[in-house]
């Protein structure tokens, strides 16, 4: 039965159309023999773009002596180039991508927040800089080998290509493969960027696993096919908190961190 599924970007509502299978009373947990590869939202799940932001405004804030809530304004350039990526490729061939998405939304944010004096080269260290050089939450670069030991693992994103090329040399991460929207041409949440995932792939879409702290990810992977695996981020958005902080019960795992996915998985994770 087709219904349709109300979740948040970033707080914002979203509708997807999503088939909903009746499931069967005490359903076996994941067999992961089933799963052959995870693909894992990077931007929040894994790379922790509030610090880095806003890092990155309070030190160009400084040079202007000017005091704001840097958090908040992290947060609100991560909401309006969220907004910026949603779904692009629907109804035309995208003419942009994420670093295009930060670049706007940071010239957005700079007039709604009376920051007009930074100059196009401190923006550039922010929504380039900053963005390509973020960390990983740091229960993941050491979990990441041990996940390859037995699944393929892919970075499957909306960041830019370039953002995740960076950001793992960055931190030392060994991607099998780097999957971005902006190759398959339609972003998520449409249902062909998942599809478009698995046919790279060349995988069935239960044969692959999304890895996400954000249920609108999760939730139109599960409609597309995929199984689904929520972890935990509370700190995701700082203080403010995530917009969306409670898995959907329907998410085939739901865990704390990396070290408990792995072992959800029937990984051995030592701390």
């Amino acid at each position: 039965m087709l219904l349709p599924n109300r979740n948040k970007i970033a707080g914002q509502d979203i509708y997807l159309l999503k088939w909903f299978r009746p499931r069967r009373d005490g359903s076996d947990p994941m067999n992961t023999n089933d799963i052959k590869a995870l693909t894992f939202d990077t931007g929040g799940t894994i790379l922790d773009w509030h610090t880095g932001f806003a890092t990155a405004l309070k030190s160009v804030g400084e040079v202007h002596q000017i005091e704001r809530d840097w958090g908040g304004v992290a947060n609100d350039l991560r909401r309006r180039s969220l907004g910026k990526m949603a779904n692009l490729g629907e109804h035309a061939p995208p003419q942009y991508n994420f670093d295009d998405a930060h670049r706007m939304a940071l010239d957005e944010v700079c007039v709604a927040n009376g920051l007009d004096s930074f100059t196009e080269k401190e923006r550039y260290s922010i929504w380039w800089d900053a963005v390509h050089n973020l960390t990983t939450w740091p229960d993941f670069p050491a979990v990441l080998p041990k996940l390859r030991q037995q699944f393929i693992c892919v970075s499957f994103t909306i960041l830019s290509f370039r953002i995740v090329m960076d950001t793992a040399k960055r931190n030392a991460l060994s991607w099998d493969a780097v999957l971005s929207c902006e190759a398959i041409g339609k972003y998520k949440v449409l249902p062909e960027a998942y599809e478009g995932a698995a046919h790279y792939l060349q995988l069935d879409p239960q044969q692959c696993c999304m890895v996400a702290c954000h249920n609108w990810d999760l939730d139109a992977a599960k409609a597309a096919g995929f199984k689904t695996a929520f972890v935990r981020r509370p700190d995701e958005w700082g203080d403010e908190g995530p917009p969306d902080p409670e898995p959907n019960p329907k998410h085939d795992l739901i865990v704390d961190n990396f070290l408990a996915l792995a072992r959800e998985l029937g990984l051995p994770a030592s701390e």
